[in-house]
């Protein structure tokens, strides 16, 4: 992780635009977000910026089925992981104690400090799963 980066207009924008987000979000999605809201800043603007943004550590990235990069704002607290659908996208967190700690002795056993780690779980979500019916709605309607 590198030390903070210096505020720019973009930065900020690219920030609020991904806070705005529920879902993990693509630098295209985002880029035509942000021209939506009226702000004018080039794709490859968008591009650098998130990779500074990862690189600095204030989001986190997931990889599509095709290999597109998906970024999320990451919490103050620090480092996640998530399960996304293959599929639709859709994100999980998980309880990432398992793989903190896995990561951690693995570094041990090689002979490693400072171990850092990138984690993808993918699957596909109910919602997409092959064959799966949707389930039963709540509510009856007469």
């Amino acid at each position: 992780m590198q030390a903070p980066l210096r505020t720019t207009r973009q930065r900020t924008a690219v920030m609020s635009a991904l806070q705005q987000r529920a879902e993990f979000t693509s630098a295209q999605d985002l880029h035509e977000a942000l021209e939506v809201d009226g702000i004018t800043i080039g794709l490859t603007t968008v591009y650098r910026t998130l990779h500074a943004l990862d690189r600095s550590g204030q989001v986190d990235v997931v990889r599509e089925k095709s290999g597109e990069r998906l970024y999320r704002p990451r919490p103050d607290d620090g480092h996640r992981h998530y399960l996304v659908c293959r599929e639709c996208g859709l994100s999980a967190e998980v309880e990432a104690s398992a793989v903190e700690s896995w990561a951690e002795k693995l570094g041990e056993v090689m002979g490693f400090a400072e171990v850092e780690h990138t984690v993808e779980l993918t699957g596909v979500c109910d919602g997409c799963h092959p064959g799966r019916t949707a389930p039963a709605p709540t509510e009856q309607h007469t």
